[in-house]
Formats: C-alpha cells, sequence, structure tokens
C-alpha cells in the first residue's frame, strides 16, 4: 500500500508484555490462534496473528502493580476482530481466561477481556455480525 501523500507512514504496532514463564505464555497465546518462532536467547519471542504481531519478554512483574490492573480493568492491549462472536467463542473453547464476558457496548460493538497467566488483561472488541445484530432489541 503506497502513501499518496509523502509522509511517514506507521505500518504495524505491537505490544511486549513482561511474563513470569516464557514457555507457559507461548502456549497460552496459542490458544488465540499466535504462531510462534523459536525464542531468542530463551527470553524473548514474537507471536504473529493475522498480521500482527505480540511480543513477549520474560521478566517479572510487580505482583502488586498486577492485582491493581485487573481490579481496576486497565487494559495491556486492545484489539479489533472481525467475526467477535466466534472469535469469543474459539476462546471460551479453548478455555481462555475470559475476564469479562461478550457484552455489547452502548457504541453498538461488543467486546470481552481475557486475562493471560502473567495478569496482562486484552480487550477484544468489533461490530456484531449481521445475524447477531438482527438478533438483538432495539436499544432505546
Amino acid at each position: 500500500m503506497g502513501n499518496p501523500q509523502g509522509r511517514p507512514l506507521v505500518t504495524s504496532l505491537a505490544p511486549q508484555f513482561l511474563v513470569d514463564d516464557l514457555a507457559r505464555s507461548m502456549t497460552y497465546y496459542r490458544k488465540l490462534g499466535f504462531n510462534f518462532g523459536e525464542p531468542w536467547g530463551g527470553f524473548y519471542a514474537i507471536g504473529e496473528l493475522d498480521g500482527l504481531e505480540l511480543h513477549l519478554k520474560e521478566a517479572p512483574k510487580n505482583e502488586a502493580d498486577r492485582r491493581h490492573r485487573r481490579e481496576q480493568e486497565h487494559l495491556d492491549a486492545a484489539a479489533g476482530v472481525d467475526g467477535i462472536e466466534a472469535f469469543y467463542e474459539r476462546c471460551v473453547a479453548n478455555d481462555v481466561t475470559i475476564h469479562r464476558p461478550l457484552t455489547a457496548t452502548a457504541w453498538g460493538t461488543k467486546d470481552f477481556y481475557i486475562e493471560d497467566p502473567d495478569g496482562n488483561i486484552l480487550a477484544f472488541g468489533g461490530r456484531p455480525s449481521a445475524h447477531e445484530a438482527a438478533q438483538e432489541p432495539p436499544r432505546s
């Protein structure tokens, strides 16, 4: 994709999550559909899903910080998903830890939160499918 304005164009942005156990975290994110190459130096791995990257670095986080972030639902990352209902069902089927179930938002989308084994909270959201949208009652 070219850039007709000739200005710099950011083409990707990837979160880096600090994890306690790199192998465990890679296994977890594979449940979401991420693919990983061999870790670098045994402490760093990059996962890929649908052209997007997730970086994992083995470096312990502060437990009090994790607890606070979880209680306040502070997000570590947010992702948009086409087919949000099917993605949610895949996460449930793969025993992904659901922090907040799939819920309709006031702005016409649906989202849900997951929590990884290291306490990182990720939001996934998207427009409901046409079938799902047709079955929802109108908002007043």
